[in-house]
């Protein structure tokens, strides 16, 4: 049966079409009316005039074999039906290029770069990228740019790799069809591959051509049409990485940055008023994945239809079903040039693609994969290079693909109309079974009190391969590389009503929750899993989720509800007989105790744990109520009964091998030498604390350290350093939400710009940190703001305002039983009595300070106030005492190595030397100390050396009296 002839309309519309114009676009590349060609298309024209079809074959780029085609059959001289284009069809000039090109500035210029050093050798560029991203446009965009550095010429050459109804050019007919273009009679173009090749490469030797293979379909079919010397530059255009074209330099193309998209939309919408920075073109553009083909289908609509709006389109494409469906115009589509990547995979790797897009998470490892597809891990592992080599997959990490979101929009489609239900919801579960069993034995390695009840049955079946983790390092790594494919599982199976599943998978990455925030929303998480426990009424199951609810709470600084929550499971525990969770709760209890100044009851709960493990025989659950312990007695004051239970958990927890607990008690231990003026060895756990912390990725023990390290390096007079530590570990409190280790940190940086004379960011600072304790509950961090404002208001000469903020804060740190705290406000208080004439007040205040410092062994605070307390005797006119109690601080800051403490000893010991007359040693000793203050950076060198200047200046004047 003969085949139907080839109309000059069909023929011209499918021309059109493979040149990706639209009928505007040829109409202005031909000078012709978009009628014109309309009219031509649909057979209203059937015999187009000479000059026209010249034009249009002009524009089309035409030569050779198809352009004879072209006008013969607009003679209407029959052809025979089929292909037209089966054959190759090189063209002689460039596609038009086009001039809504936007963006790829990076790309171009990397390209121009390459080309103008090529140094005479062959330049190949393999442009890739998934489909639509814009690679035929990018590549005849950077040929019209570089066109005139090649007076060879130029040649583009349609390879079809991916064509609706074309098959792939075969290498011989390409070679056959370039030989005709540039110039080889057709009775000279010998027959076979290896001639033609050779002879193509002869007629380039001493040419600098530019040719633009467009589409192909593998480095098979490129390779024999490269030039093999000369100058001349060669791009290639596929939806596959060619990774074995030798020499060749790969340019892939993503999508569109943000912004050069929603410039792309404006200019094709072709709209008045309309902007890049209108929030519906952005949104448009991002529901478009920032894709160049979408978006420019999407424009298009926009430009034809004058009564849609921009935000009216977006909010169609956000409320879509299936947005891939809006996401055409004419005979093109986003979905079809999806499908011809998605044609060329074998059926295994279509299925595996399909199951891809059922995946809740945003990426996949060959694990997931392999759960997913139900096979093995080596097939997984080679489809997934299969389909990245499509370009139908990303790697953004080594052995972790994802997919562009209107690619797994498509999978996702296709899963749905392919492949029957119960097809879906195994695969699903495949997975789930994965994750579950893998993020509960990651959590065994990370938990620091296993409960024990992560094997719960929920899944049906274990996966056939799980990864190697072997230790807590290899755990935590997996977890955070997983974290936002399990929190979308959970979100999976919240959604589906899967109880049992929300309460093992959020129990599963509950450490790494824990560890790395952000908290409220961990806090979230929690709460759902509580609610999924309490509908399948495993009250063991209650109990643990809110332990984990409590500890998260209490991290954000939600006391209050951390005590309810950790409450209410102990009560759980008990009804049930859990002696093992009943010392956990404790434990948790008496951290909120001690977070919120209740220092008694948090004794009294961390007793009760202790004996409670002590009975269970549980050495991890006796270390951390150890530690914890240790906290609540330095902070009570007794620090020589502080170290005593740090040192036993640090001792377990070195057996156990327990790093995250190790830098937790090392940080405690650290504070309790920094409290007994043993900074050396304070600086040493703390370091160690921090370098654990940094090792095991842990933030938020990270930011612990990093703070406690501050207040050393504060304490010693390396303002600097301590600034540095303080800031970093501010950063990470804002990213883990930890409002308690942010205020923390306001309140310590407050006091180092207090020590620099930044009175006014030092108040800032404690101001906000005041805000986040009154909020969080915490009256230990309220006091001890209260106290620095009220040194800061001290030190302006606000006195009544000082008086009043050391008044509340005294009478907070007596009602937590703060001894520290009591001492330092009644210290500050003698300073504010004095600067108000009240010595015989000061000295009271001063000496009762005295005595709780010396009492707890604060020798650090002893010394400033011996100080201080030499500066009221001075003013008294005892000078005898006063000279005594500046050689007790300087004697005590030597001992302790504390610079600051040194300088002021002098500074004092140099004006009771002034006050009898001792001119030589007042100026010795005042330089001694402006040498010590200029060299910590503290704000008092300003005051010494002006009285050192008065002193000089008096002295000049007595001499000059003398003389005269």
């Amino acid at each position: 049966m003969a085949e139907p002839p080839v109309t000059f309309a069909g023929l011209l519309r499918k021309l059109r079409t493979e040149a990706r114009l639209t009928q505007e676009e040829l109409a202005e590349a031909a000078a012709l009316s978009p009628r014109s060609v309309s009219d031509l298309e649909r057979g209203i024209a059937s015999t187009p005039r000479r000059e026209t079809v010249r034009l249009l074959a002009d524009a089309l780029g035409l030569a050779g074999q198809a352009r004879a085609e072209f006008e013969a059959v607009a003679r209407g001289r029959p052809v025979p039906a089929g292909p037209v284009t089966d054959a190759a069809a090189a063209m002689r000039t460039l596609p038009r290029d086009i001039a809504s090109f936007t963006g790829r500035q990076q790309e171009l210029e990397q390209l121009v770069e390459a080309a103008a050093g090529s140094g005479g050798v062959v330049g190949i560029h393999a442009i890739g990228g998934m489909a639509g991203v814009g690679k035929t446009a990018f590549a005849v965009h950077a040929a019209h740019r570089l066109a005139d550095r090649f007076p060879g010429g130029q040649i583009f050459l349609p390879l079809y790799g991916h064509t609706p109804g074309q098959q792939p050019v075969d290498p011989a007919d390409a070679l056959a069809s370039l030989l005709l273009t540039a110039g080889v009679p057709a009775a000279q173009v010998p027959p076979g591959l290896e001639a033609r090749m050779a002879l193509w490469r002869d007629r380039l030797a001493e040419k600098q051509l530019l040719l633009v293979l467009d589409d192909a379909a593998s480095s098979e079919q490129v390779r024999p049409l490269l030039p093999g010397a000369g100058g001349s530059l060669v791009l290639v255009t596929s939806r596959l990485h060619l990774s074995a074209l030798e020499d060749a330099t790969a340019v892939s193309l993503d999508t569109l940055p943000a912004g050069e998209a929603a410039a792309l939309l404006v200019r094709l919408a072709g709209r008045a008023g309309l902007s890049p920075d209108d929030p519906a073109v952005g949104e448009i553009a991002r529901l478009c994945g920032y894709l160049p083909l979408a978006i420019g289908m999407v424009a298009r609509q926009l430009h034809h239809h004058p009564a849609w709006t921009a935000a009216g389109r977006a909010a169609e494409l956000a409320a879509a079903v299936d947005r891939l469906e809006l996401m055409a115009t004419e005979n093109l589509s986003v979905v079809a040039a999806f499908n011809l990547s998605y044609e060329n995979l074998s059926s295994e790797r279509q299925r595996l693609f399909r199951r891809l897009g059922l995946h809740p998470g945003t990426d996949a490892d060959a694990y997931a994969a392999a759960a997913l597809d139900g096979i093995d891990l080596a097939t997984a592992r080679r489809h997934l290079e299969a389909l990245y080599d499509q370009y139908l997959l990303t790697e953004p990490d080594q052995g972790r693909y994802r997919m562009h979101d209107l690619i797994r929009a498509h999978a996702y489609g296709l899963a749905e109309r392919l492949d029957p239900d119960s097809d879906r919801k195994q695969a699903i579960d495949r997975l789930l079974d994965y994750y579950q069993h893998t993020a509960g034995l990651a959590e065994s390695r990370l938990a620091r009190q296993t409960r024990g009840r992560l094997g719960h049955p929920a899944a049906t079946k274990a996966p056939a391969v799980l990864p190697d983790l072997p230790d807590s390092t290899r755990a935590l790594s997996w977890e955070r590389a997983e974290r936002a494919n399990l929190l979308a599982c959970i979100d999976h199976v919240t959604r589906t009503n899967q109880h049992a599943r929300v309460v093992i998978l959020t129990a599963s990455i509950a450490a790494v929750l824990q560890q790395d925030g952000p908290w409220t929303d961990a806090a979230t998480r929690h709460a759902a899993a509580v609610r999924a426990a309490r509908h399948l009424n495993h009250q063991s199951d209650v109990a643990d989720g809110l332990i984990q609810l409590g500890v998260v709470q209490r991290l954000t600084g939600d006391t209050s509800g951390a005590a309810e929550a950790i409450g209410e499971a102990l009560a759980v525990y008990r009804t049930t007989g859990d002696r093992l969770g009943q010392a956990g709760a404790l434990n948790e209890l008496g951290i909120v105790r001690r977070q919120t100044g209740d220092y008694p009851g948090a004794a009294q709960a961390l007793d009760e744990a202790l004996d409670i493990s002590r009975d269970t025989g549980d050495h991890h659950v006796q270390a951390n109520i150890l530690q914890n312990m240790g906290a609540v007695k330095q902070l009570t004051g007794d620090f020589s009964g502080a170290a005593e239970p740090l040192e036993e958990a640090l001792a377990i927890y070195r057996v156990l091998g327990d790093q995250p607990g190790l830098a937790a008690t090392l940080s405690h231990l650290g504070t309790v030498r920094r409290q007994i003026a043993d900074y050396p060895g304070a600086a040493q756990a703390l370091d160690e604390a921090l370098d654990i912390s940094r090792d095991t990725g842990g933030r938020r023990s990270q930011a612990n350290a990093l703070t406690l390290l501050g207040e050393v390096r504060r304490t010693t007079g390396d303002y600097l350093g301590a600034a540095q530590a303080l800031e970093e570990a501010l950063d990470i409190s804002r990213e883990m939400g930890s409002r308690l280790i942010r205020a923390n940190c306001l309140y310590l940086l407050g006091d180092i710009r207090r020590i620099i004379n930044d009175n006014s960011g030092a108040a800032q600072a404690l101001e906000e940190a005041l805000d986040i304790s009154r909020e969080m509950g915490s009256r230990l961090i309220r006091a001890n703001c209260l106290y620095l404002l009220g040194d800061i208001r001290r030190i302006i000469n606000d006195n009544s305002g000082a008086g009043q903020a050391l008044e509340e804060a005294l009478d907070t740190y007596r009602g937590i039983g703060d001894r520290l705290g009591q001492a330092n406000s009644l210290a500050s208080t003698g300073v504010v009595r004095r600067q108000t004439g009240d010595n015989s007040g000061a000295a009271q205040a001063l000496e009762e300070a005295l005595d709780i410092y010396r009492a707890i062994g604060d020798r650090a605070s002893e010394a400033e106030a011996l100080n201080e307390t030499a500066t009221v005797y001075r003013l008294r006119g005892d000078l005898d005492q006063a000279e005594e109690a500046h050689r007790q601080a300087l004697n005590l800051a030597r001992d302790i190595d504390s610079p600051w403490d040194m300088a002021h000893a002098i500074a004092g010991l140099a004006r009771c030397a002034l006050a009898v007359g001792h001119i030589t040693e007042t100026e010795t000793s005042l330089k001694q100390a402006l040498e010590i203050f200029q060299q910590i950076g503290a704000a008092e060198a300003t005051d010494v050396a002006a009285e050192l200047a008065a002193l000089q200046a008096s002295a000049d004047s007595a001499s000059d009296s003398s003389s005269g």
